[in-house]
């Protein structure tokens, strides 16, 4: 396999600097990044029998097949992935999936009431909610179902250590303990979904990133704050974002400049909208929620993986307690164009069945095989603003083209 992984490798390096990544520097890059994704994911499905033969055909895909097919199987790949991890997750935790000795008790009775807050109204949350049943699970803590998952289902999980990089402002770093594969999904972003309709509702609106470090946004403009996800609780419960103290507003020391005011005015939402999401019934005990926790790595440090964008389609019904995100407002009929800097919307008279409609989440791939060891991820912050002291750019042109 080490010899396949090579021929990918070289296929990575080569496919990037293909002419047919295009057009703006923005989609070029988007364009690389999830024709990386095909090849790592791929090659993961391939699993230990793959032969060379195998690993040719998918290389040659990759540098032939349009930009929409290639989504479409990252896509399928991830799903394949994201599906076994949930059906481990059942097994640990679902009494009637095993023959547990493990005594059993009602979620309900374990979680108390849900709590509420003033986001509650536009994550759906509501008194009426609570009638939402909470299937009985097996009473473990989220370290013993890590433990497991590790030990005898997935081969790996993830932990939280004080980070190996040496600098004052690392803090906390995401460690890998077990082994993973190349293109193996290591993490899921948790949170908060905020579409470009509502990023005004974002805490600490327009400078968001101000008190809150944990945000991450797709090419598609699509915002996850994982803030109020924490590290997770001990329960499978009602959640609706709200189980965190809100992040506080721009200071004086940052003052609201003149294109974030204009900003506020063209991202707008309508008068009186409240959310259409209702709460979810999210299993908290998520051993690879926690994403949020990865470090960019330290200069001469190289990332070992990379985010990969996942529309999980909410026709999953079996699957959905293991996503960790709920969105936030009712984005159906509302139509969002970029332009430039800008997001504008409208809304249309488009309907969609409850059954069509996904959550835009983003996870972890692997770029290599990992193996009891810290995750890192590149940060690609833009170089238009000024970036911390601790950023090294791990490939600076990447950064121009992600926010060009």
């Amino acid at each position: 396999m080490a010899f396949l992984f090579n021929k990918f490798q070289e296929a990575v390096k080569t496919l990037a600097k293909s002419p047919i990544f295009a057009r703006d520097p923005r989609h070029l890059q988007f364009e690389a990044d999830i024709n990386r994704i095909f090849l790592y994911t791929s090659y993961n499905r391939l699993g230990k029998d793959a032969d060379e033969a195998d690993a040719e055909e998918i290389i040659e895909m990759a540098s032939k097949a349009s930009l929409d097919d290639q989504q479409k199987q990252v896509q399928e790949n991830i799903h394949s992935q994201v599906k076994t991890f949930c059906m481990l997750m059942d097994e640990i935790l679902l009494p009637e999936k095993k023959n547990s000795q493990v005594p059993v008790e009602s979620s309900s009775r374990i979680n108390g009431a849900p709590r509420h807050s003033g986001l509650s109204f536009a994550v759906g949350g509501s008194g009426d909610s609570t009638c939402a049943a909470l299937p009985e699970t097996n009473p473990l803590k989220l370290t013993e179902v890590s433990r497991i998952l590790k030990e005898h289902q997935l081969g790996y999980s993830l932990s939280l250590r004080i980070s190996q990089i040496q600098h004052k402002d690392a803090g906390l770093g995401l460690f890998l303990e077990g082994e993973a594969d190349v293109g193996a999904v290591v993490a899921i972003y948790p949170g908060v979904i905020y579409s470009p309709a509502y990023y005004r509702f974002i805490s600490g609106y327009p400078r968001i990133d101000v008190h809150n470090s944990y945000l991450i946004t797709r090419y598609d403009g699509t915002v996850i704050n994982a803030q109020p996800w924490g590290t997770g609780s001990d329960t499978r419960e009602l959640w609706d974002g709200t189980n965190s103290p809100e992040v506080s507003p721009a200071t004086h020391e940052n003052p609201e400049t003149g294109s974030d005011r204009l900003l506020k005015i063209l991202i707008k939402p309508p008068e009186n909208s409240q959310g259409g999401s209702r709460s979810e019934v999210l299993e908290r005990r998520n051993p690879l929620a926690f994403a949020h926790f990865a470090n960019h790595p330290a200069k001469g440090t190289l990332p070992n993986v990379m985010v990969c964008p996942y529309d999980f389609s909410l026709a999953e019904k079996d699957m959905r307690s293991y996503i960790p995100n709920v969105a936030f407002g009712d984005d159906e009929g509302v139509k969002v164009r970029r332009f430039g800097s800008f997001w504008f919307k409208s809304r249309g008279s488009t309907e969609s069945s409850p059954d069509s409609r996904s959550l835009k989440t983003v996870v972890l791939v692997a770029t290599r095989a990992i193996c009891d060891e810290e995750i890192f991820l590149n940060y690609r912050l833009s170089n238009s603003k000024r970036r911390p002291e601790w950023y090294t750019p791990v490939d600076e042109e990447e950064d121009k083209r992600r926010w060009g």
